[in-house]
Parts: structure tokens; C-alpha cells; sequence
């Protein structure tokens, strides 16, 4: 039964509205599968020197089993899926700023034709090594 004081049986009903929005908000907020579509790109820093280019792509708390390098002849591209921390999936959100789940950055290269040397994920940063041919 209802408390007859205002105050009280409106708190209730605000408390039992926050309860039912956050319910609502974990399964809207699902991170999708691979063959969803990106929902967020990663920052990149591309330098050139001489015949290599060096790109730097920010995938912090990314494995390097979860991404993938596709080069073509315009472009290279970054794709793959930062997952929530396992730990955190079913925890209450009052804030979230970094970026989960899929994830594709299409990076326009120069002019010319460009071999993929070297990948390497170091310190949340992959680094992507390519020499013009």
C-alpha cells in the first residue's frame, strides 16, 4: 500500500522509471556481431617519409586478433570490434565514452602504387608500415 505523504509515492515512481529506463537501455545498447555496421572509427596519424608511408592507428584495449588490414589501391582499411569488458556487461551505465563494439576507419592513401610491409600492435597503437612501389 501507498504511502499518503506526496513526496514519498513520488520518488517511488521516479526510482521505478529509472529502473525500467536502464532495463531498456542494456538491450538497445547490445554490442553487435562482426556483420554489424561500424558504429565508431579510430583517430589515425599518416606520415610520409621518402618512399614509406606510417600510419598510426589508436585501438586501445583492442586485441590484435579482433582487428583487420585490408589494402586496395586507393585506400587501406581498419576493421574490426573493440568488445565491452566482460566484467562490465551487465553493470548499471552512468557514463560511456569510450567507444565498444564494431569499428572501420578507410584511410585515403597518396597517389601510387603501395606494398604493406610491416603491422604492429604496440601500446593500444597499431602501426602500419607501407612502401610505394
Amino acid at each position: 500500500m501507498r504511502s499518503r505523504e506526496p513526496s514519498s509515492w513520488m520518488w517511488a515512481d521516479a526510482l521505478e522509471l529509472l529502473q525500467s529506463t536502464e532495463r531498456l537501455q542494456r538491450r538497445v545498447f547490445v554490442v553487435g556481431s562482426l556483420q554489424a555496421p561500424p558504429c565508431w572509427e579510430p583517430p589515425v596519424d599518416l606520415y610520409e617519409l621518402g618512399d614509406e608511408l606510417r600510419l598510426l592507428v589508436a585501438l586501445p584495449g583492442v586485441n590484435s586478433r579482433e582487428f583487420e588490414v585490408i589494402l586496395d589501391e586507393a585506400a587501406i582499411v581498419v576493421r574490426g570490434e573493440r568488445p565491452m569488458p566482460m566484467g562490465f556487461q551487465r553493470a548499471a551505465i552512468h557514463r560511456l565514452e569510450i567507444p565498444y563494439g564494431r569499428f572501420e576507419r578507410r584511410i585515403a592513401l597518396p597517389q601510387g602504387d603501395f606494398q604493406l610491409l610491416d603491422q604492429f600492435l604496440e601500446d593500444g597503437c597499431l602501426t602500419l608500415v607501407l612502401r610505394r612501389l
